[in-house]
């Protein structure tokens, strides 16, 4: 089934996420402009991310409409995958149940792989995260500065694309649960033979905070950031006590320029898709710990290896 993006129908109450593949100017236009005037026929709030030049063509194509939507400056917006997503889910209050659309182009210039991957998880996480929520997502991707393998994972990461031949269901889509971009899952490398290391159960998170903010402060990272760090080691840590085998093991080096804290917990469980993604319900007494330390960290990396599970927390260091 293919339609043009000006007939696309998609329930008001229901949630939609879709790309859009473009590659000129008027072709970014025939995509957006569609979808921001449904969106304004129909009250939705209305949230357009993008670049300054990309926000110029759409002020002087929708005229005074152009100060009904909401904007914001894409490369300062997509800084930090976790956080782009709470500050999306934050916009859209999707337990509010008030009609939203967002309308939002990542930024990939400048992405090592693994930080394409993880843009590539939020990307996947958004379907989970605004699921049962009436909130319409389109995301653009420019065909000449989105790198070849991202636009191959586009159809595997929203139900629905929109390219030059119209709108249509995405018969490659992956659901969340299921989704692993490339390269995920390979194994940890261990740790450097000079990395610290504690062995650590309930009466041990106090002296595995000092550890934690003596390392951080010893490699260069201010109060703020050690604390941080610090912060989101004691949740995960907790969480390996009170959820997990009962007792871990924190190992802490430094590789290049980060600083990474990894976490072992030898019941090797999690048992929720794209886990730290998405935050807590407002009725949740748990999930916080992972959600916390993906907002807080500058990278969180998880695998299950041989049945034990290992969290490492990257820490940019200055």
């Amino acid at each position: 089934m293919r339609v043009q993006p000006e007939r696309a129908f998609f329930d008001p109450e229901s949630f939609a996420h879709v790309a859009a593949i473009y590659d000129s100017d008027q072709t970014y236009l025939h995509s957006v402009l569609p979808f921001v005037r449904r969106s304004l026929d129909h009250g939705r709030d209305t949230l357009v991310v993008a670049g300054r030049d990309k926000l110029g063509l759409l002020s002087a194509a929708l005229g005074d409409d152009f100060g009904r939507i909401d904007r914001r400056i894409g490369p300062t917006w997509y800084t930090h995958p976790a956080r782009t997503l709470t500050a999306y889910h934050e916009y859209a209050e999707p337990w509010a149940r008030r009609g939203t659309t967002l309308i939002g182009e990542p930024v990939w210039a400048g992405r090592d792989e693994r930080d394409v991957r993880e843009w590539l998880r939020y990307e996947s996480a958004i379907n989970l995260a605004f699921a049962e929520a009436p909130v319409l997502v389109l995301c653009l991707y420019d065909r000449a500065a989105t790198p070849a393998d991202v636009l191959a994972e586009t159809a595997r990461t929203h139900p629905w694309c929109l390219d030059g031949d119209g709108l249509r269901p995405s018969a490659d889509y992956v659901r969340p649960a299921d989704y692993r971009p490339a390269g995920d899952g390979v194994p940890f490398a261990d740790p450097p033979p000079r990395a610290a290391g504690m062995a650590f159960t309930s009466r041990d998170l106090a002296r595995l905070r000092r550890t934690v903010a003596d390392t951080a402060h010893a490699a260069g990272l201010d109060r703020d950031t050690a604390g941080s760090l610090v912060l989101s080691v004691s949740e995960i840590a907790a969480n390996t006590v009170e959820h997990g085998a009962g007792h871990g093991r924190l190992t802490i080096w430094t590789a290049g320029r980060e600083l990474i804290c990894e976490i072992t917990d030898e019941s090797g469980r999690l048992d929720v898709p794209l886990p730290g993604y998405l935050p807590p319900g407002p009725a949740s007494p748990r999930g916080y710990g992972l959600w916390i330390s993906r907002q807080l960290c500058d990278l969180v990396e998880i695998r299950t290896e041989g049945g034990v599970l290992r969290v490492r927390l990257h820490m940019y260091l200055p």
